[in-house]
């Protein structure tokens, strides 16, 4: 299929704006960009060229890395409040080409819970997006169990985007340190939801684990072992790998034969999703074609599943793209 010669019909379920707005709150903090990289270029007017050249008729857009939390809960709180009335004007704009996941002030839990009301109930966003850990404390903690519950009441979709973990002493090469540690660290969420049975205790969330799940699906042989580990079975019922199957994957630079058949090893197909990072990934829309190819070129994917993933998975999740 050559890009942009059909009428647009993917869903990206994983791209980021950068406001004017997000950019100049985020200076007042000492925060110029995202991880080691300043902040790509960004604008409605070249996403939807973008959008368009790639044949993506939708997007979902999110608060990924860094997110809104820097130590102070009053500015995080008063940062989602207007980075989620922001999203709401742009899906506003443009219903059937945006969507938006909310952004809430974790880890205040009680100001979390209420930014979610105010989302779905009056701004209609379509979910949430959650980093992987706030203030070096991992989703799957049982802190988090609060608002999870909400959102479990909810039904919501939860997007989890990764950020650069609490760590040290890590091996320096020239290299940008999310080109390993992202992944990972959205990993280490997926272990920690698996090893509190959180995954099981909120069953209603659909959990987009962003990245496919990181490294997740690759180390699942050790993973597995958590069903032979007292306490951490009981947890989990059903066992580890069921709650693999009730994750879904989005293909985000991910796209290679190696990795996509590690996915299709726990992932019904119905629960592959297509995304891009666009404007976050290294090459933002080199990548984004590289990624198009990449599902479009997988000989595991028949035409019925690719059409699935470029569009009509994303559709079941967020059926305001429904025609």
């Amino acid at each position: 299929m050559t890009q942009g010669a059909v009428d647009p019909f993917r869903i990206d379920i994983h791209q980021h704006p950068v406001s004017k707005l997000y950019r100049d709150r985020l200076s007042a903090v000492g925060v110029r960009g995202s991880g080691d990289r300043p902040w790509p270029d960004w604008s409605v007017a070249t996403t939807l060229e973008v959008m368009d050249r790639t044949a993506i008729e939708g997007i979902v857009l999110s608060i990924g890395s860094p997110g809104v939390f820097f130590g102070d809960r009053a500015f995080a709180r008063g940062l989602a409040r207007v980075l989620n009335e922001e999203l709401a004007q742009l899906v506003a704009d443009r219903p059937r080409r945006f969507g938006a996941f909310a952004a809430t002030p974790l880890p205040d839990l009680d100001a979390s819970i209420a930014e979610v009301a105010y989302a779905f109930d009056t701004l209609k966003l379509d979910g949430v997006c959650l980093l992987a850990h706030y203030d070096g404390c991992y989703l799957g903690d049982p802190y988090f169990d609060p608002f999870l519950a909400e959102l479990d009441r909810r039904r919501a979709v939860l997007f989890i985007h990764p950020a650069y973990p609490p760590v040290t002493g890590l091996p320096k090469y020239d290299a940008p340190p999310g080109t390993l540690e992202l992944v990972f660290d959205t990993s280490r969420a997926i272990a920690n939801l698996l090893y509190n049975g959180t995954l099981t205790r909120f069953p209603n969330i659909r959990v987009i684990p962003g990245h496919c799940a990181g490294v997740a699906p690759y180390v699942l042989f050790r993973i597995l072992k958590f069903d032979a580990m007292p306490g951490i079975a009981e947890r989990n019922p059903d066992g580890v790998m069921a709650c693999f199957r009730r994750l879904y994957y989005d293909v985000t630079q991910s796209a290679v034969p190696a990795t996509l058949r590690s996915v299709m090893e726990v992932a019904d197909p119905s629960r592959i999703l297509f995304g891009s990072d666009y404007p976050f990934a290294r090459f933002p829309v080199k990548d984004l074609e590289e990624t198009i190819a990449g599902v479009e070129s997988f000989d595991g994917f028949d035409a019925a599943q690719r059409r699935a993933i470029f569009r009509d998975n994303a559709i079941a999740l967020f059926p305001r793209f429904m025609t």
